[in-house]
């Protein structure tokens, strides 16, 4: 899935309008992303990713939407200095190699005009976006030490060195019949030997290669017939067109509509065990395809002490319930108390103080049983003390058995918790939701200045393909004010089935919701949840009247009756079609 040279090379090309561009911000909305938004003279403002994320590492032009920091970060603030007003003067390519060099003429501190290179080495876990003036590192946003890598150093104010580079033909350089001279006679799989051979191509391009030529991903090189051959001779031709502007930008999706790869030439090695589809060019591609896992990515890293610090909650209240549950049983022994004082009563004029022990007939199974006595208690105060220890039990098996609910509720709850921050959008999210801790003692001290919600969100707005409103809370703070103020008696609430998840809320205007919106509703219900990623999940659903919040339960707990059960299969597709524009 990783992002290739060759599907590199289309991008630069569609990107070379940009040249004469001036960079007008520089924003860095997660700690391995920047976005320059660049003023051009004829088509606006345009936004220009850099990730060096290994999940979604890639340069191209992107329509989404950022939630910057609050505080701008300091590899933020450097960027700004020296690439601000900065003109786009050329963007270069080593052959097929996973790098783009940006050249920017700027203006230095002292105003002499200066080249400063911003650099996008796309490689996977080891991608990088850095900052290069006259071969020498400004700053990047991943430091490389001698402990991270003892081959290539990347720190600032040393010499800029290029990722090592190894002897592959380039596709851009190299005729078809080149290619089929170093692979003749391999006994390697074709797919592998092409990767081997080939500079800058990823393995769904060079398995293609290998499908169409002997109509088999492992065919051996050793063994192509003329006619595999010639058609691999074709499909690589095809590919150098492919990179001069003929490209079919395809993206190959699992049967659930999930994106698992993408490439400039059309797929067809999946046969019918997968979905394919196309886009109008190479930004659109990377900007559709990595728009989900770079906004999952950036929710991530600035929810992660959140998250850290639920799962420790977590767990500690996890192993408090294991040791109530164990001390909940041992109560379980408490009637062999009361049993041992009855018997001890019963029998008391055949008892004296000093004994150690006595064996009596034990009136509810007839069979003799040896008791254990102090000899410095008199009978009755021996019998005294197994009622004591009775009552003792008998109460903290009360007592525990509460303290279990309890528990149990407070593992609910900050489940609730970690999934709504798992699915946050915004920093205005994750401060209501820090609010929220810190009013129920899980955060310590007061709110913050960085942390304040400067305006309240609302919930996610929705309308039915049949004309219904449909709202959906953010968070368990919304989730009350949702289902127990803004909705309405005859309204329906909706939750998934002893899921963690948002509460949904049909707004009915006093008509009686179909079939079809309530299955809509459930589908927002099963989708901003923890089981989003699930195939039939349960959800519940009733009208809101009969919804009550107990006395005293944490935010987002409520009990319900007169409820239905729907099981439907979360679709985003449907869930985006729904939204209200």
């Amino acid at each position: 899935m990783s992002l290739d040279g060759a599907f590199l090379h289309i991008v630069k090309n569609e990107l070379s309008p940009l040249i004469g561009s001036r960079v007008d911000k520089v924003y860095q909305p997660s700690r391995e992303e920047l976005v320059l938004s660049l003023r051009t003279f004829r088509d606006g403002t345009k936004k220009l990713i850099f990730s060096a994320n290994s999940m979604s590492a890639r340069v191209n032009l992107t329509e989404a939407a950022f939630e910057n920091p609050q505080q701008p970060p300091m590899l933020c603030m450097l960027m700004r200095k020296h690439l601000g007003g900065g003109r786009l003067t050329a963007i270069r390519q080593d052959g097929l190699e996973r790098i783009l060099y940006f050249d920017f003429e700027c203006t230095n501190e002292i105003g002499d005009i200066v080249t400063n290179t911003l650099i996008a080495e796309i490689m996977g876990r080891h991608s990088n976006i850095i900052l290069v003036r006259d071969g020498r590192v400004i700053d990047s946003v991943k430091r490389v030490t001698d402990d991270i890598s003892s081959v290539r150093r990347v720190l600032p104010n040393i010499e800029y060195e290029t990722p090592p580079r190894e002897d592959r033909l380039c596709l851009l350089d190299c005729t078809a019949d080149d290619v089929l001279a170093a692979i003749d006679g391999s006994p390697e799989r074709l797919s592998k030997k092409l990767t081997a051979v080939l500079e800058g191509i990823s393995p769904i391009f060079a398995r293609e290669c290998a499908y169409y030529a002997a109509k088999d991903i492992d065919a051996v090189c050793a063994e192509l017939s003329d006619s595999a051959r010639d058609r691999l001779r074709f499909i690589l031709n095809k590919a150098k067109k492919a990179l001069c502007g003929e490209a079919e930008f395809t993206v190959v999706s699992d049967l659930n509509g999930k994106k698992k790869d993408f490439s400039f030439i059309n797929i067809e090695q999946y046969s019918t065990a997968m979905l394919v589809s196309h886009c109008d060019s190479a930004n659109a591609l990377l900007d559709g395809f990595f728009a989900a896992a770079g906004k999952t990515e950036r929710t991530k890293q600035r929810a992660h002490d959140l998250l850290k610090l639920l799962m420790n909650a977590y767990e500690r209240v996890s192993r408090k319930l294991e040791l109530q549950k164990k001390e909940l049983s041992d109560c379980s022994e408490r009637e062999v108390f009361r049993v041992c004082g009855d018997m001890i009563n019963a029998n008391i004029y055949r008892l004296e103080k000093g004994m150690t022990k006595c064996t009596l007939e034990d009136f509810y199974t007839g069979e003799p049983k040896e008791i254990a006595l102090d000899s410095r208690l008199t009978p009755a105060q021996n019998a005294q003390k197994y009622y004591n220890e009775y009552r003792k039990l008998d109460t903290a098996e009360k007592m525990l058995t509460e303290l279990i609910a309890k528990g149990q509720q407070e593992l609910i709850y900050i489940d609730s918790v970690f999934d709504a921050v798992s699915r946050t959008e915004s920093e205005t999210d994750l401060a209501e939701i820090r609010r929220e801790l810190r009013e129920q003692g899980y955060l310590k001290g007061g709110v913050r200045p960085d942390e304040k919600v400067k305006k309240q969100s609302e919930p996610l707005k929705f309308r039915s393909s049949e004309g219904f409103d449909i709202l959906v809370g953010r968070n368990n703070r919304q989730n009350d004010q949702l289902t127990l103020k803004t909705a309405k008696a005859t309204d329906i609430w909706l939750h998934t089935k002893d899921i963690a998840g948002s509460h949904v809320i049909i707004k009915t205007e006093g008509r009686e919701a179909p079939e079809q919106t309530i299955f809509e509703a459930a589908q927002l219900a099963a989708y901003h949840s923890k089981a989003r990623e699930s195939s039939q999940v349960p959800v519940d659903y009733t009208a809101v009247k009969f919804v009550k919040k107990p006395a005293g339960a944490k935010p987002g707990m409520v009990i319900f009756t007169n409820n239905k059960t729907l099981y439907v299969a979360p679709d985003e597709e449907l869930v985006n079609s729904l939204k209200t524009k």
